[in-house]
Order: structure tokens, then C-alpha cells, then sequence
């Protein structure tokens, strides 16, 4: 039985910005684009999140909920910096060590002995350390597998931990809501709503073969984590290459004038998704990906620093071109930098592009 650790510190950009200046702490903060160049919330403080701020929420709308917000644009250098040290730490108690951003990972525990071979002491010794040693909070979700993990290190945030046992995990992840799952997003959500599926518990209704008719290829994981199962192994130093959203239409999208239609929405995701990812390499290219409704699929690229949606527009426009058939499926995306340092003239991705 493998024991996985998933932690992830605590409103990480905001954390480091009060960590280095004491006076921040206790009032509304928030990292982000200015309000004026239609910037977005890239992470915030609990004192913020109060007034309803969020992450991915436009700075003109969070600034309306909290008027006294302080602002402060990103400061990546300093995050790295911490990201160096908590994967430090990490790597101190397994080699088994996957990142998923600057302050994010899985850690695979099982058959170490530190801390008499408990996950739990372990996560325990690893908040502590982050506090000390990097001056800021973490939380954690101890379990046997990845997404039951993840799920858990939301579960007593901030600065808390949660365990989810073998014998817990059937009944842990039951009562789950299906938005929980990996891979569900607000339309798949969404779907499932109106076909009377709101926990995993009433996923296990559906059959193997019911999932995979409605849902396609994602129905065989619907299947599988619904019932707490994800054998995927932690991947040491995983680096990401690339970040999209996609989504699958239940009535295709007839020409390029309703694909257009939908592609505010798309990019909307993107940029909610791309702030969790807490990337800190640079953007090399922006992606634009069709299905047809023929299930033929193809992609257009182009080399962009920081796209906006007139960038994803010219792509689908390209990629539409191909074919000019109706389109089942539509995502949008940006590939990385192979270097982790950006060179000279690329910058990170700005976080005032349009909303």
C-alpha cells in the first residue's frame, strides 16, 4: 500500500509577499494585473478571500468586492527562490518528489523511515520545517493514491493536514461531489448535473460501458476515480512542457462563427487554470486544437510571449481552415520555454492580458 503525501503551501504568492514585509499581514492582499489593463487575481490572502475575492477573478471586479485590497504585481524571482527551498525540504524525506508548481507537489513516502515510517508524523515534520525554515504555512493530504490526496490537502486549510486510511478511502471519496474528480471541469460538471449525478457515490451507478459511450475515452477515469482508484505512480521532477484547456461539446459547433462564440469562455478556463499552475517558466508559444466532427483532430501554433484572445482567434481561424467541418471539440493553450530561465526578451506571461 503506497502512502502519498500531497502539500501545497498556503496562497503561496501572497504568503511570501506578507512573509517579507510584516505589515501586510491581516489585511485584504492580493498578487495580480493592475484593474486598469484589464488584469486578474493570480492569488490572494484568506483576509481577502472573506470579501469573495478569488483567484483568476478580474482585479476591476476584486477590487469592487474589496475596495481597501492592497495590489501587488508578481515578484517571481522571490517565489522561485522559496520554491528552491521547499523542494528542498520535500526531497529531504524521498527522492520520489513530482512538482506541480513552485510550491506544489506529491511526495511517495512509502517504506521510508523517518518518523517511524508514519506519513502522517512526516507531513507533520514537513509543515513544521516550511514554517521555519521558509516562513510560511503548508498544508497537506496523506492517502494511498494521488487524487485522494489532493482532494484531502483542501480538506483543514490553511496550516492543516488531513488523512484519508486504505479502509477510508471508498466511503472518503463516495460522498465527494463529481467536480472533485480530475478532469471535470464546469461543463463536464455540468452534464453530469442534468443527468441526476452530483456525488462520486451516484457516479458508481454507471457502468464501464456507459461512461465510455457518453463520456468517450475520459469515461474510463470517471470510472475508475469515482471509486478512489489511481494506481498513477509520483513522477519525479516532472516538468510540464505544456498548459490548455479543452472542451468536448455536446452539439458540435456548426461553423467558425460559433466556434468564436465559444472561445471567450475557453480562455477564461485557461487563464483560471494557468493562475493555479503557479508556472514560473516563460511562454514560448500559444496553441489553439480542434476535433472535427469526423473525430479528425489538428492544431495551430504560433511563437507568442504573452497571448491574448486575438492570438487564440488568428490560430482558430487558421486551424478552421483546414477542414471547415462542424467541431466537437475546442482548447486553447501555451507550450513552455525548454530553459527555465527565461532569456533575454522573454518575460512571463503577464497576468494583465484582457478578460
Amino acid at each position: 500500500m503506497r502512502k502519498i503525501i500531497h502539500c501545497d503551501c498556503d496562497c503561496f504568492y501572497a504568503s511570501v509577499e506578507m512573509r517579507d514585509d510584516p505589515s501586510l499581514a491581516g489585511r485584504p492582499l492580493a498578487v495580480g494585473g493592475r484593474a486598469e489593463t484589464r488584469g486578474v487575481i493570480a492569488t490572494c490572502n484568506y483576509e481577502a478571500r472573506a470579501f469573495g475575492v478569488h483567484s483568476a477573478m478580474s482585479t476591476a471586479r476584486a477590487l469592487q468586492l474589496c475596495p481597501q485590497l492592497r495590489l501587488l504585481p508578481p515578484n517571481f524571482e522571490r517565489y522561485r527562490a522559496a520554491s528552491r527551498q521547499i523542494l528542498a525540504i520535500y526531497r529531504d524525506y524521498t527522492p520520489l518528489v513530482e512538482p506541480l508548481s513552485l510550491d506544489e507537489a506529491y511526495l511517495d513516502v512509502s517504506g521510508v523511515d523517518r518518523c517511524k515510517g508514519s506519513a502522517t508524523l512526516m507531513a507533520q515534520e514537513i509543515r513544521a520545517r516550511i514554517r521555519a525554515e521558509v516562513g510560511i504555512t503548508a498544508s497537506a493530504g496523506i492517502a494511498p493514491s494521488k487524487f485522494v490526496a489532493k482532494v484531502a490537502s483542501d480538506w483543514n486549510k490553511p496550516d492543516g493536514q488531513f488523512v484519508v486510511r486504505p479502509d477510508e478511502v471508498d466511503a472518503f471519496v463516495a460522498a465527494l461531489p463529481v467536480k472533485k474528480i480530475f478532469g471535470v471541469g464546469k461543463v463536464t460538471a455540468a452534464r453530469l448535473q442534468r443527468l441526476g449525478v452530483q456525488t462520486c457515490g451516484d457516479l458508481r451507478a454507471w457502468s464501464l460501458a456507459e461512461l465510455a459511450q457518453a463520456f468517450g475515452s475520459f469515461g474510463a477515469s470517471l470510472y475508475r476515480l469515482c471509486r478512489g482508484i489511481d494506481e498513477r505512480p509520483v513522477r519525479p521532477d516532472r516538468i510540464r512542457k505544456s498548459l490548455s484547456v479543452e472542451t468536448t461539446y455536446v452539439t458540435d459547433l456548426p461553423d467558425l462563427a460559433a466556434c468564436s462564440a465559444a472561445l471567450p469562455a475557453l480562455i477564461e478556463e485557461f487563464r483560471a487554470r494557468f493562475g493555479r499552475a503557479q508556472e514560473a517558466r516563460p511562454v514560448h508559444k500559444a496553441v489553439v486544437k480542434i476535433k472535427f466532427s469526423d473525430f479528425t483532430q489538428t492544431t495551430a501554433e504560433c511563437v507568442c510571449e504573452a497571448p491574448d484572445e486575438s492570438v487564440w482567434q488568428a490560430l482558430l481561424e487558421e486551424a478552421h481552415a483546414r477542414k471547415s467541418r462542424p467541431v466537437r471539440l475546442l482548447g486553447v493553450g501555451v507550450r513552455f520555454a525548454e530553459d527555465a530561465h527565461a532569456p533575454s526578451g522573454v518575460t512571463q506571461i503577464s497576468l494583465d492580458f484582457a478578460v
